[in-house]
């Protein structure tokens, strides 16, 4: 019998696919543990089926990121940039991710001018910010608050908590060039690169995006600032 000749495989391509298709079932699976929780009236129960919620939006994030790489990677990072209103991306990400904070009784207070609009792509940054939102909730004591306004020509979001902040080497990674971050640390890696690919994907009148990390915030802990031009 003759050998079948070997074919090449783009494995980045497959694994493309796959995270697509494990993020659409992860969308499903999400919105079923919402119509659950309409109507659970046992607190334990509800409690666990927000933590689940909450795990299945972080792995949804973290497929999100994977599949932008990936396109930044292939040069292939749609980017559309329209005008919106921060208010609304803002009340958005804290409507999908409002079960978890009841469950845990974390206070999140929005200070954003209802009329503040700005030239984003809202899927990017919204995937941006609910990474950090979620992070938020995950190591905030029991407040969040968002911040947005313009400074300099450029719009300042910023998410502050009152836990124990940053670490020190997340805010070391900070200032260093992307190529030198550490992609396999825990909070530093994959979610602040994507962050700053992101940000400085936005770009105007040679002005780019950028993200600061800063602890002492005004609930006293950790603060997020994304800046775009």
């Amino acid at each position: 019998m003759d050998n079948q000749p070997n074919q090449a495989i783009d494995f980045s391509s497959v694994l493309a696919s796959a995270v697509h298709d494990m993020k659409n079932s992860l969308c499903m699976l999400i919105q079923s543990i919402d119509t659950l929780s309409v109507n659970q009236q046992d607190p334990e129960q509800a409690k666990e089926l927000a933590s689940i919620h909450y795990e299945a939006s972080r792995l949804n994030t973290n497929l999100l990121q994977m599949l932008s790489l990936y396109r930044v990677e292939k040069d292939q990072l749609p980017l559309f940039v329209e005008e919106h209103h921060i208010y609304d991306l803002v009340e958005e990400l804290v409507e999908k991710n409002r079960f978890y904070a009841q469950s845990k009784a974390i206070d999140i207070d929005v200070c954003v001018d209802e009329d503040l609009e700005w030239f984003v792509d809202a899927n990017l940054v919204g995937n941006l910010l609910n990474d950090v939102f979620v992070n938020a909730l995950r190591y905030t004591k029991d407040k969040i608050r968002f911040d947005a306004k313009i400074i300099d020509e450029r719009l300042h979001i910023s998410i502050s908590d009152n836990g124990n902040g940053y670490p020190q080497h997340m805010l070391n990674s900070n200032e260093l060039p992307m190529q030198e971050l550490d992609l396999g640390n825990n909070r530093t890696g994959l979610g602040l690169f994507f962050a700053r690919i992101i940000a400085s994907a936005h770009t105007n009148k040679s002005r780019s995006g950028e993200i600061k990390l800063a602890n002492n915030g005004q609930l006293g802990g950790s603060v997020f600032t994304l800046i775009l031009p």
